[in-house]
């Protein structure tokens, strides 16, 4: 199986480290008939310096790589990338369409995105960048705070070390969650990594210095999704009136307190949706929805799906599939 990993300018060396280490490891598991084969492609193919300095050699460069691969990655450099030259812009969109996936880690999504690749598309990118590659790309749906999303055949992920999340979820998906976890616990980390972007964005991180009142109040939410969450509430963890709390969150985010709630446990659950295959019920309590009702309001509401139909949808591969019980529900 051909995997083909592009690599422009100053790319984040991590990035495609990642991805071939867990694909190597994925292969020291395997028989040899289902081994990987992994391309790294650059547009000249010469030697490169990457973002931090250090120098690698591709196997081949953009007009030698003609054979249609299987997967089609794209990296991303050091920040936002230039507009791809219309020789990469072409070679890209040939190679994704002959490819039976394709996708990008960190910024390459900005290359998809300029190739077209990415329109009418769920997409992801680093958290820093998230804005721009949304207003630039009005066609393409970001979603900030996701480390890994898949759309049909289209996938992203997150920041630089996301690479590796990537890497295990094509593994899942390819040859099963057992060669998935036997990789991720040979590289020591998660096989599904807890949480979404914020938890290392500059306002949530934990480590930082959470002194903003909104700041506590975002990393307060995020960790206890299940708890009594109401203004009131709310405000006595930063000892602050309700009415300060609301035009603090006004003022700083532009959504009320409790619609931050609401987006918040929606994101928790369709993380859950996605990756799992525990009972509506119970991810509605997981999420701090308290019953499945409220969660379908919610998500009516807000993504004009219901939970059982946001996972017929986006369910990866892996984590099991709805019940015939749970399609005729839909349907219904």
């Amino acid at each position: 199986m051909l995997i083909t990993i592009f690599a422009p300018s100053k790319v984040h060396l991590l990035e495609v480290a990642g991805v071939r280490d867990a694909l190597f490891e994925a292969n020291c598991k395997m028989a040899s008939a289902d081994r990987y084969r992994v391309n790294l492609v650059t547009e000249r193919g010469v030697a490169e310096v990457s973002a931090s300095g250090m120098t690698f050699v591709p196997d081949a460069g953009i007009e030698d790589a003609t054979e249609p691969c299987d997967t089609l990655i794209v990296a991303g450099p050091y920040g936002v990338p230039a507009q791809p030259s219309e020789a990469v812009t072409q070679w890209l969109q040939v190679q994704a369409r002959q490819s039976r996936r394709y996708g990008s880690t960190c910024t390459g999504a900005f290359l998809l995105a300029h190739a077209g690749l990415l329109a009418n598309r769920r997409a992801t990118t680093h958290w820093e960048y998230a804005e721009r590659l949304a207003a630039e790309f009005p066609d393409v749906q970001v979603e900030p705070d996701r480390i890994f999303i898949r759309d049909g055949p289209v996938f992203s992920s997150a920041g630089v070390a996301a690479a590796i999340d990537l890497a295990f979820s094509l593994i899942e998906e390819d040859h099963g969650r057992a060669l998935a976890l036997w990789v991720a616990r040979r590289l020591v980390v998660f096989l599904k990594r807890p949480g979404g972007q914020s938890q290392f964005s500059a306002a949530l991180t934990a480590q930082a210095a959470t002194t903003s009142p909104i700041d506590r109040i975002r990393m307060h939410i995020l960790q206890h999704p299940r708890a009594e969450l109401g203004l009131e509430a709310l405000a006595d963890v930063v000892s602050v009136s309700p009415r300060h709390l609301s035009r603090l969150f006004r003022a700083e985010l532009g959504v009320t307190p409790l619609a931050y709630v609401e987006a918040v446990r929606i994101d928790i659950a369709r993380t859950l949706l996605e990756d799992t295959v525990a009972p509506i019920k119970a991810i509605a309590h997981a999420a701090g929805f308290g019953s499945t009702t409220t969660l379908r309001r919610a998500f009516l509401r807000r993504l004009g799906v219901t939970p059982l139909q946001y996972r017929l949808r986006f369910q990866t591969t892996g984590s099991g599939h709805p019940s015939e019980d749970e399609k005729a529900a839909i349907l219904s």
